[in-house]
């Protein structure tokens, strides 16, 4: 009486779950190099670059920082860091010899804030487009429907909003921030929404417009039409 559950095919599965470790890859070094900025700007009231922080010598942090305590926090870091700048890198370029050509993968490029990366992660993690019959479908698998509940006209609370696949739904916002920065049409699209709404549902609507887009492009095989899926 349940549903199935869908199964990822065996022979991609592997490919998704290395990219899939890009994000917390990605999360740790920010963490890191903001926490070095936190050292830096507490102690010496100098806002320094990532670039140059990473290029201190030891001589140049132990006059910098008053404390031996504080320069083994500051080397210590610094040596996390080393550790995991080359590490991104490394995987995504593992992923792209893994990953197959295919029509789906080249029709993401062309799409408005869409790169390497970004369309990646949609061809991995959407896997067949004919196990998801309609947009509809697809958006909700993408974490852009909500389901809220209403009784008598009311709303009375929200459904599971993490319902859905957290890599997708981060790959569209990913998109989205780029397309609002520098594409012109998506940019105007963006204000008319934000005009009306807050920021981040403007946002939210201009990933789920490209989420949309794409899933028609990986139905119909077909080119990217910015008038028409901003329209």
């Amino acid at each position: 009486m349940l549903p199935e559950g869908y199964s990822y095919p065996k022979a991609a599965r592997a490919v998704r779950d290395a990219l899939r470790q890009r994000s917390p890859l990605g999360r740790q070094q920010a963490a890191t190099v903001l926490s070095l900025h936190n050292i830096s700007v507490r102690h010496t009231g100098v806002r320094r670059s990532a670039k140059r922080i990473h290029e201190l010598t030891k001589e140049e942090r132990q006059g910098m920082l008053p404390e031996a305590a504080q320069v083994l926090a500051v080397t210590s870091s610094r040596a996390v860091w080393a550790c995991l700048r080359p590490q991104m890198p490394t995987l995504e370029q593992a992923v792209m010899k893994c990953l197959k050509p295919s029509p789906a993968y080249a029709q993401r490029l062309p799409v408005d804030g869409i790169g390497t990366i970004v369309a990646q992660t949609i061809v991995l993690e959407t896997g067949p487009i004919s196990r998801l019959p309609t947009v509809g479908n697809y958006a909700s698998y993408c974490r852009w429907v909500t389901s809220p509940k209403i009784s008598k006209g009311k709303r009375t609370g929200q459904g599971n909003v993490k319902n859905g696949d957290p890599d997708l739904a981060w790959a569209y916002r990913e998109a989205a921030q780029f397309a609002v920065r520098f594409r012109p049409r998506v940019q105007r699209f963006y204000q008319r929404k934000q005009a009306k709404s807050p920021l981040m549902v403007a946002r939210k609507a201009v990933a789920h417009t490209l989420a949309r887009a794409c899933y028609d492009m990986m139905r119909d095989l077909g080119p990217f039409e910015v008038h028409q899926a901003l329209s």
